[in-house]
């Protein structure tokens, strides 16, 4: 989350006017985040997020979002659910930016990941799964390895200035990963289904020992389930010192077993998966890193953090290193 656009006093009373969610009593920026610009909002009635779609997120494609967090929602799946105007309408537009308004979700999202968060994480990604097998309409993974090169290829003018080398190291690391991918050349394909993409832990809430909620659906897509728990083992079982926490990876993983089990050729590609989940946030992080407006109120994620990790991953030959 960030704030990318202003927000004038009038222009959002006018824009509140439509909802019958009571009177303005607070209204503040967030700043954590690189995608889209979020306000929370207090009225009389309770606490909202308003969301102005920008950047990566193509507006034609949010009432797939927004229809997906609906679903999951009547599935039992505890996320934030879009918030109709007077004339049943979700999808609206501020500022110039298509926007809508969600329900808050309570908890907390922690800032330090410890072993106890890793097994419930593993249920929830797992029950999140489940819940999207009944959701007919697909999203094509935007982020995925075809884009990869031309992601690459954009920040060619910056990158070596983050760290000598560095577009050389990534365009090796690419010619090993793509041709391996699941799918790719005559690779066996995997199970898919509705997957978040981006299930870090600022997008996990936590309440009484348990997940209170997941959050910020605007990367999911329709991709290989066992990516999605790679892209946990990329954000959850790192320390900050970069090395892999085992333990952390196996909790996560017998949480997510005991909803849904990974079949042998999940585990056996984890991985690639993890070598590509990791390239993909390396990716996104640098162009952000080199391209993030000097005035927006948001701080960019530094992108040697997955380098690190990609470099784990590289090195890593066997599923038995994920604590599968």
């Amino acid at each position: 989350m960030a704030v990318y656009t202003d927000v004038s006093d009038e222009a959002l009373q006018d824009f509140l006017a439509d909802f019958a969610i009571g009177d303005l009593v607070s209204f503040r920026g967030i700043a954590e985040g690189v995608e889209n610009t979020n306000f929370q909002l207090r009225t009389t009635e309770g606490d909202f997020i308003l969301t102005l779609y920008e950047k990566r997120v193509n507006a034609r494609e949010l009432p797939w979002f927004l229809g997906l967090m609906q679903h999951l929602a009547r599935e039992g799946v505890t996320c934030p659910q879009p918030v109709a105007d007077r004339r049943g309408e979700t999808l609206k537009t501020l500022a110039g930016r298509p926007a809508a308004i969600t329900t808050f979700l309570p908890g907390v999202w922690p800032r330090t990941v410890r072993g106890e968060h890793c097994r419930p994480l593993g249920r929830a990604l797992a029950q999140l799964h489940a819940a999207g097998r009944s959701y007919a309409p697909e999203r094509a993974n935007a982020l995925g390895p075809t884009a990869w090169a031309p992601l690459l290829q954009s920040c060619a003018g910056g990158a070596n200035t983050v760290q000598p080398g560095l577009q050389a190291e990534l365009e090796q690391a690419l010619a090993r990963i793509v041709p391996a991918w699941p799918g790719h050349g005559g690779n066996p394909t995997l199970p898919r289904g509705q997957i978040h993409a981006d299930l870090f832990p600022d997008n996990v809430f936590f309440l009484n020992h348990g997940v209170s909620g997941l959050i910020d659906f605007y990367f999911a897509c329709t991709d290989y389930l066992a990516y999605d728990v790679a892209i946990c083992l990329n954000a959850w079982c790192f320390q900050p010192d970069g090395a892999f926490n085992v333990t952390f990876a196996r909790q996560m993983l017998l949480g997510y077993e005991e909803v849904r089990k990974l079949d042998e050729a999940e585990c056996c590609a984890m991985p690639v998966l993890a070598q590509g989940a990791a390239m993909r946030f390396l990716l996104t992080r640098l162009y952000d890193w080199i391209n993030t407006p000097a005035d927006a109120l948001v701080t960019p994620k530094n992108p040697l953090d997955y380098l690190k990790r990609l470099r784990f991953h590289l090195a890593t030959q066997t599923v038995g290193g994920y604590g599968l």
